[in-house]
């Protein structure tokens, strides 16, 4: 039992080319003071659950490429609809080098609540990180990171945004020197196709929690709400899996948690032996250690994929005068040999911006501006720093970005070309515009955005004085509010 200080968090096609044997867990006894409940949900899913196309690329990744090369060699042995198994193409592919350097490991697969953006995403793998820390101190473990997709500010008209890998928002080799990572699809080569073993879908306490004692604690419990998943005639479960609509559950059950994300550990390394296992709606676990050490070096291994943060960089030279150097902005690609001290990094002469609209509107009104609050702010803001640039990183309707232009001509965006928006997606040209307000001289955010947020801290990894990024703009109501925030990074 511990008492814990809790910090507001928020509340979740490809075809298998090369599948080995899937080793199925036996039942095991249970660990003590983990109690089991007898049921295991199986209510069925809504029936619309086809995911998108394939989207198209260039030049496959290595995981891709390694698919590819096991369907040349590989026949495809499966009929139409649900006709396939795991092990069906155990003995095409055995023989095969994908599953030998990954013998004896175990894999944890996590997913997020539909409705949660793609900044609190971020968040909940910083939680799921420290858990598989934990894992590692007893048992080789990796994790499988979800595909991106299918985000509600995601919008854009026309473009394929499902099964997008991480490493088109990061690089893969930084998020490597925290933790052991593997794409989706490296882990179907790896794992011998699209099955996972156990989905452990994490739930709150049908009765609560009440004032008291806070106790950490993890039970198999009935399912309180509707599972998305539902059964196929050969009793896998179907589910949403990131889009990968051939990917199976063979088992499925509720666990009630309440605490940490590392109090879920010895349910994975006592209560199963899957090989495989998904924590669905993995943002019930909290931080292990929130701002501490370990929580910053996962923070900081999130580093942006290069091709964004090039472009980033282009644009900061073209329209705002601003390159590393000159705004004595130290970077690493090694982030472990980053350590940056506060206040010496300069910055480059803007003003950067994070101007939330659309649903938080209606959803924070008071502590969202109008349009003439805001630019009012910022234009105080650009005479108390001596600036004459103004950088707008915004998601207002196309006619409250034409009013915004109006009322200050002098700001600059990031506006890609359909182009550059099918390359990059709505998520990379969400990191260009996070990248850009990064590194501006000044900062300013919309009050409870998680978007901004994610700037402040990746301000003061970079060393900008914290004294020059301020937390919010404020209501049209409010006197005053701009208070320059501070997280005290541990390396």
């Amino acid at each position: 039992m511990r008492t814990l200080t809790l910090d507001r968090q928020g509340g979740r096609k490809a075809k298998a080319l090369a599948c080995l044997c899937v080793r199925s867990a036996a039942p095991e006894a249970l660990l003590p003071g983990v109690r089991r409940a007898g049921t295991v949900c199986a209510r069925h899913a809504p029936a619309d659950m086809a995911a998108e196309a394939p989207r198209s690329q260039a030049v496959p990744g290595p995981g891709r490429l390694l698919l590819l090369l096991a369907a040349a060699s590989v026949p495809l042995a499966r009929a139409q609809g649900d006709e396939f198994r795991p092990g069906q193409w155990g003995a095409a592919a055995a023989g095969g080098g994908a599953t030998a350097a990954a013998q004896g490991r175990r894999y944890l697969l996590y997913d997020v609540n539909p409705p949660e953006g793609f900044n609190l995403r971020r968040d909940v793998y910083i939680r799921v990180a420290s858990l598989l820390k934990t894992l590692l101190r007893t048992e080789p473990w990796v994790l499988v990171l979800p595909p991106w997709g299918r985000l509600y500010h995601w919008q854009s008209p026309d473009i394929r945004q499902v099964r997008i890998p991480w490493a088109d928002f990061f690089d893969l080799p930084s998020l490597g020197k925290n933790i052991p990572v593997l794409e989706y699809e490296q882990f179907m080569a790896e794992s011998g196709g699209p099955f996972i073993e156990q989905v452990y879908v994490l739930q709150g306490y049908a009765e609560g929690w009440k004032e008291g004692t806070w106790e950490e604690k993890v039970d198999e419990r009935p399912c309180i709400d509707q599972l998305l998943y539902s059964r196929d005639k050969h009793d896998y479960y179907r589910g949403w899996f990131w889009g990968y609509e051939e990917t199976r559950g063979l088992r499925v059950s509720c666990l009630s948690v309440q605490g940490s994300a590392s109090v879920i550990a010895p349910v994975l390394l006592r209560n199963t032996s899957a090989r495989s296992v998904m924590l669905d709606r993995a943002e019930n676990l909290l931080h292990d250690h929130y701002g501490g050490k370990e929580y910053w070096d996962t923070r900081r291994s999130m580093v942006f994929a290069q091709h964004l943060r090039a472009v980033g960089d282009d644009f900061r030279s073209k329209y705002l005068n601003s390159t590393d150097e000159a705004d004595k902005m130290p970077f690493a690609e090694d982030w472990t040999q980053m350590k940056v001290k506060l206040g010496t990094s300069l910055g480059g002469p803007y003003l950067g911006v994070h101007l939330r609209r659309k649903d938080f509107i209606w959803g924070h009104r008071e502590d969202v501006p109008s349009l003439q609050g805001a630019v009012k702010t910022i234009r105080s803001l650009m005479e108390t720093h001596k600036l004459t640039r103004v950088f707008v990183a915004t998601d207002a309707v196309r006619k409250e970005a034409e009013e915004l232009k109006r009322l200050l001509p002098e700001m600059v965006r990031f506006e890609p070309t359909w182009e550059e928006l099918e390359l990059y997606k709505d998520g990379g040209v969400a990191i260009i515009d996070q990248w850009i307000c990064t590194h501006a001289r000044v900062f300013i955010g919309t009050s409870v955005s998680t978007f901004s947020f994610r700037i402040h801290e990746e301000r003061e990894i970079l060393g900008l004085d914290p004294k020059t990024t301020y937390n919010r703009f404020c209501g049209d109501q409010e006197q005053q509010c701009e208070q320059p925030t501070h997280w005290k990074i541990a390396y």
